[in-house]
């Protein structure tokens, strides 16, 4: 399985359904007369990042994790989003972003060196295919399961085909 086909297909699949959650929070705020912002501040213990950082961080590692087995430019997004809306334009903005990649962008990647911070002055350089399958998936889908943990805490109802994007 190429790099592409291991990264690509499973980034989209997580933004889409990550999505399609944020669209039943917000039905879920409106519809229980919850102020959005409570929601989007949400965190599963104190010491972890709020709900709207988790879905910021999916949409980043997804992007930068392209940007990075491709040696592409790395985007920066500044993480200002704070309503629902804003959260799921900026998914549909690293949607648009993983699509535009190519197979043949991918190609020889797996052996090729990834470097990427680890920390304010400390970095790691990894291969390709152990940059993807140690560090660039693991965190994308902790982030995202952490955002799906948050909203279900929180009694929105959504269940594993939501996460999957099967509804």
């Amino acid at each position: 399985m190429s790099l592409y086909d291991a990264a690509v297909p499973a980034y989209l699949q997580m933004l889409n359904s990550l999505t399609g959650l944020l669209t039943k929070a917000e039905a879920h705020c409106a519809a229980r007369k919850i102020d959005p912002s409570v929601l989007l501040g949400s965190r599963l213990f104190p010491d972890m990042l709020p709900l709207s950082k988790q879905v910021q961080l999916v949409s980043d590692f997804a992007a930068k994790g392209c940007a990075r087995l491709t040696h592409s430019e790395v985007p920066s997004t500044p993480d200002t989003e704070t309503s629902f809306a804003e959260l799921k334009q900026r998914l549909a903005k690293t949607i648009d972003y993983v699509k535009s990649f190519k197979p043949e962008q991918f190609e020889g990647a797996e052996t090729k060196d990834v470097t990427f911070p680890a920390g304010p002055d400390k970095s790691i350089t990894m291969k390709g295919q152990q940059f993807l399958s140690a560090f660039s998936l693991p965190n994308f889908y902790f982030h995202a399961t952490t955002a799906h943990g948050i909203l279900r805490h929180n009694g929105v109802e959504i269940g594993k085909r939501d996460f999957m994007g099967a509804n």
